[in-house]
C-alpha cells in the first residue's frame, strides 16, 4: 500500500526520558478516486487546480480531479466507496519513505563523495580539496567510465526503509500527520510516498 504524504518539518517528541527526533508528514488528502478493471484502486491526493475535460469525465464520480494519482491493489481496499478518506493503520510500527533528496547543486568530491582531499602542507596551497589522480598512463591511456568525479548531486529518488513510526495525529477537521522518527528525504512543503 503506497499513500501520498507532504513532508511538514522536523521536531522532536518525549518519551520514556527520551527526546525522539519525528518528522511530521501530512497524509490527509488521500481518497479512493477510481477503481480501474477487478484487482487496481487509483488513489488521488489533493485537488488539481487547472483541469481538462477529459480529466473531468474521468473522475466525474469523485467530484474533483485529483493533482497526484497512484495505482494499488484492490485487495487493500476491498468494497470501499469512491471518495473515501483513507486513514493510515496505526497498529503498523515500520514504513518506508521515498522523495526527492535535496539539491546541492554542483559538488565537488570532497562534497560529493567524502573524499580527503590533499596534504595541507609541503607547499600544496590550492590542492586541498582536489581529487588526485583520475587514471591509469599509457594503459588503458583514458579515464574509465563511472570514476568518481565532481558533478551535480542530489535531487534524486531516495528511499528510506523501516523507519519507526512514533505515533499518529488526528484533528477534528480530519486531517492525519504522521511522525516518524529521523530525517526524511525532501525539503519541507514536498512530496514523499508512504509505503507500508
Amino acid at each position: 500500500m503506497i499513500l501520498f504524504g507532504k513532508k511538514k518539518q522536523m521536531t522532536h517528541v518525549q518519551k520514556l526520558n527520551m527526546s525522539i527526533p519525528v518528522t511530521i508528514i501530512d497524509i490527509s488528502d488521500n481518497v479512493v478516486a477510481k477503481f480501474v478493471g477487478e484487482d487496481k484502486v487509483l488513489i488521488g491526493w489533493s485537488k488539481k487546480k487547472k483541469t481538462t475535460m477529459a480529466e473531468n469525465g474521468q473522475f466525474k464520480d469523485l467530484g474533483f480531479v485529483p493533482s497526484k494519482t497512484i495505482e494499488v491493489e484492490k485487495a487493500e481496499l476491498a468494497d470501499t466507496p469512491i471518495s473515501t478518506k483513507i486513514i493510515f493503520n496505526e497498529e503498523l510500527k515500520k514504513v518506508t519513505l521515498i522523495g526527492i533528496s535535496k539539491g546541492k547543486g554542483f559538488a565537488g568530491v570532497v562534497k560529493r563523495y567524502r573524499f580527503a582531499g590533499g596534504p595541507k602542507t609541503h607547499g600544496q596551497s590550492d590542492r586541498q580539496r582536489a581529487p588526485g589522480s583520475i587514471g591509469s598512463g599509457t594503459t588503458p591511456g583514458r579515464v574509465l567510465k563511472g570514476t568518481r568525479m565532481a558533478g551535480r548531486m542530489g535531487s534524486e529518488r531516495t528511499h528510506t526503509r523501516n523507519l519507526d513510526v512514533v505515533g499518529v495525529l488526528k484533528e477534528d477537521n480530519g486531517k492525519q500527520y504522521l511522525m516518524v522518527k529521523g530525517a526524511v528525504p525532501g525539503s519541507n512543503g514536498s512530496l514523499v510516498y508512504v509505503k507500508y
